[in-house]
């Protein structure tokens, strides 16, 4: 598949990879993906995110998604699920921490020991890149391009689409900003 990718795609994906090694992990994930995503200029992804305002709130977007990343996945909504039957999320991962250390919970450390293996993809980053070629097909595309990873992490149900979506980026907002059909029947 990595072949019908443009350039602006892979540079998405090795930047994505970048960012797991450099956070010691040993998947990528789709949080990898769109902090590589936020890395680009010059692109129809970077020129998307900056339509929508998000450009200048890069920050805001990692502090976020480290947050989302500490709630070990769970999203909001299933955090305060939990929080109604009385367990508290953060408190039970300060817990882990205090155990294990920072960022146990999330999955992004092996033991402690840096990660020097050929890093794979996660369930996740997999889906997102699937989702990503359906996107594509959809719309009658003949590459998969960085826009196309953008949308279909508003599509997908963790973390890195909920973070977008409290700055705006849902996947309307996107379709509208790229000025092209949802493609969404094949894709959801």
């Amino acid at each position: 598949m990595f072949e019908r990718f443009t350039k602006d795609a892979r540079a998405v994906v090795l930047g994505a990879v970048e960012h797991a090694e450099q956070a010691q992990a040993h998947l990528v994930d789709a949080e990898h993906l769109l902090l590589a995503l936020l890395d680009g200029e010059g692109t129809r992804g970077s020129f998307a995110l900056a339509a929508l305002g998000l450009g200048g709130r890069r920050d805001a977007v990692r502090r976020d998604l480290a947050d989302a990343r500490r709630r070990a996945g769970l999203s909001r909504a299933e955090t305060d699920a939990l929080a109604g039957l009385g367990i508290d999320v953060l408190d039970v991962v300060a817990r882990v921490e205090e155990a294990h250390g920072v960022g146990a919970m999330s999955g992004d450390r092996r033991g402690g020991r840096r990660w020097s293996g050929r890093r794979g993809f996660s369930r996740g980053a997999k889906g997102v890149l699937e989702k990503a070629l359906r996107i594509a097909v959809a719309r009658r595309d003949r590459r998969i391009g960085d826009e196309h990873l953008l949308l279909a992490l508003t599509l997908d149900l963790g973390g890195p689409a909920e973070v977008l979506a409290d700055h705006g980026v849902t996947h309307e907002s996107l379709t509208r900003v790229l000025g092209e059909g949802t493609g969404e029947a094949a894709c959801a």
